[in-house]
């Protein structure tokens, strides 16, 4: 009887367990809820709610290039701490060429190089040359940031964008082996602008405007827009600037939209860093009287001109765009640069009563298929069929709230996965209620044929679910998106299945054949 007992109470608790997660799911909860019980949610995936689907591809190359890029300069900054003079240093692809003007400064760079730059490969070229490449783990370990900050900026971005419940994941392409990420914006229909805030390298930099005696020498000419003061009219231009960078979007700590009352429109406030503040300080103050290029993503955005030492931390990016345009803009500066740009491989937008005609198509085949199947129950094995069907209730219970728990994202093929669950529910209880029966045939006691029964059908019931708990395990390791979604309730199913059909229907006969309330089965 304790043994009984501790099932009873198992049961029990789970049973409150399942119904205190799936609350949420199925209602709105008071605000006393939300203090002290969890508010975990199922969460429809597109093909139910509708909404936006990309598959991005990250230029991997463009990072090692980028990162390159990045590592002249601090080669450039320790030869000027060694008082290395005289060499020049340039990138080719993913090569670096040095040269050195003599045999004691080569030596001295293949000590720093040595030193401070381990991950450098180091290769004479001759007549004083040497290339440069990162070893086979430096490039893994930079293909592996550019995916995870890939992933981190593009969830950051989605967050501010306002979207409930996004799906940000990486994924590997079956036949290429490319890296790719998987974006699902459920709810969201301006595909457009999605794009534009995902697709977004936002690389903020801040250059000066080259000099009329200084144009074509260490300059580089970029397009920007601008508003006829007149008209109002967008018309393009073109700036030619400085090619040195003085700073970039890694000194800005946040970015607001603010109103203006004059033609521009509405401006992004940049609140700048302590650091950047002070480097924005000394830039100003050493410039006064030039103008100071604002750009992103190679378009210069403003050039305003210095009147005087800028302190305070903020500075201010003016252009032609509309209110949103200007949230947009302000919602990718905050959550960063981009490591690599992305490209869009794939888009599909699901409309919302597409979503609303799959939900309510499967609750109608869900519900159909239940009835039938409870009825059949019932009539085939009398109370025991009742006992199955309450089993099948509980184990769909136990299901939902599990994906209520761990907030999985429900889809068309995981509602299909349920109702393959409560197939093999069932089937686990024909099977014990089937042994039952030969066991009564043969003129054994209730008690024997039940504990009969049951010893008979558990290792074929253990045996059926485990190899296909297996398949789901394989499906979900390398299924992607909705094959997924299957696998995941598959096996979560396949969990309560056992347990439902073989821990608590067995508690029920055992309970009753305790108390001496059970002479015979109605099987």
């Amino acid at each position: 009887m304790t043994s009984i007992g501790y099932r009873i109470a198992l049961v029990a608790g789970l049973t409150v367990w399942a119904l205190v997660y799936l609350m949420p799911s199925l209602t709105a909860v008071p605000d006393w809820w939300r203090t002290i019980l969890p508010t975990s949610q199922i969460r429809l995936g597109l093909d139910l709610r509708g909404g936006t689907h990309l598959l991005l591809e990250i230029d991997l190359d463009e990072a090692l290039r980028n990162n390159l890029d990045r590592t002249i300069a601090e080669i450039q900054r320790a030869f000027d701490d060694a008082s290395i003079r005289g060499t020049t240093l340039s990138r080719d692809n993913h090569t670096l060429h040095l040269r050195t003007p003599d045999q004691d400064t080569r030596n001295q760079v293949q000590t720093v190089l040595s030193e401070q730059f381990p991950n450098l490969v180091q290769t004479p070229a001759g007549d004083g040359q040497m290339t440069l490449v990162y070893d086979s783990r430096q490039v893994r370990t930079l293909h592996e940031y550019a995916i995870d900050q890939t992933l981190e900026t593009l969830r950051n971005r989605i967050d501010q964008f306002g979207v409930t419940e996004p799906i940000v994941q990486r994924q590997t392409d079956q036949f290429s082996g490319e890296e790719q990420v998987v974006v699902q914006l459920p709810g969201i229909q301006d595909a457009a602008r999605a794009k534009r805030l995902i697709g977004q390298t936002a690389v903020l930099e801040f250059k000066l405007v080259a000099n009329a005696s200084a144009q074509g020498a260490g300059t580089v000419t970029l397009r920007g827009q601008d508003r006829d003061p007149l008209s109002g009219e967008v018309i393009t231009s073109e700036y030619t600037l400085e090619e040195r960078t003085l700073m970039t979007g890694e000194a800005v700590a946040d970015a607001r939209v603010r109103p203006s009352v004059d033609i521009e429109g509405p401006y992004v406030e940049l609140v700048l860093s302590g650091a950047g503040a002070r480097v924005f300080e000394e830039i100003t103050g050493a410039n006064v009287g030039r103008q100071l290029a604002i750009i992103l993503d190679n378009t210069v955005y403003s050039a305003p001109r210095i009147n005087e030492r800028i302190g305070g931390g903020r500075a201010a990016i003016t252009g032609s765009f509309d209110i949103k345009e200007a949230r947009d803009l302000a919602i990718v500066l905050r959550a960063g640069a981009l490591p690599a740009p992305v490209t869009i491989a794939e888009e599909r937008t699901v409309g919302p009563s597409l979503g609303q005609d799959s939900i309510r198509q499967g609750v109608r085949s869900f519900i159909i298929g239940g009835i039938i199947v409870v009825v059949f129950m019932i009539m085939y094995y009398r109370l025991a069929g009742v006992l199955t069907d309450v089993a099948v209730g509980l184990n769909i219970l136990y299901l939902l709230a599990a994906l209520a728990m761990f907030e999985a994202t429900l889809t068309l093929p995981g509602i299909a996965g349920i109702i393959l669950t409560v197939g093999m529910a069932v089937d686990a209880n024909v099977l014990i209620n089937e042994r039952m029966r030969e066991e009564l045939r043969r003129g054994k006691s209730a008690r024997a044929a039940v504990e009969s029964g049951y010893e008979n059908a558990r290792p074929a019931i253990l045996d059926s679910n485990i190899t296909t708990f297996l398949s789901g395990l394989i499906l979900f390791q390398f299924g992607s998106g909705p094959i997924r979604g299957f696998a995941v309730t598959l096996c979560i199913g396949i969990v309560s299945t056992v347990f439902t059909a073989v821990v608590v229907t067995r508690m029920v006969y055992d309970y009753f054949l305790s108390r001496r309330r059970l002479a015979e089965l109605s099987v």
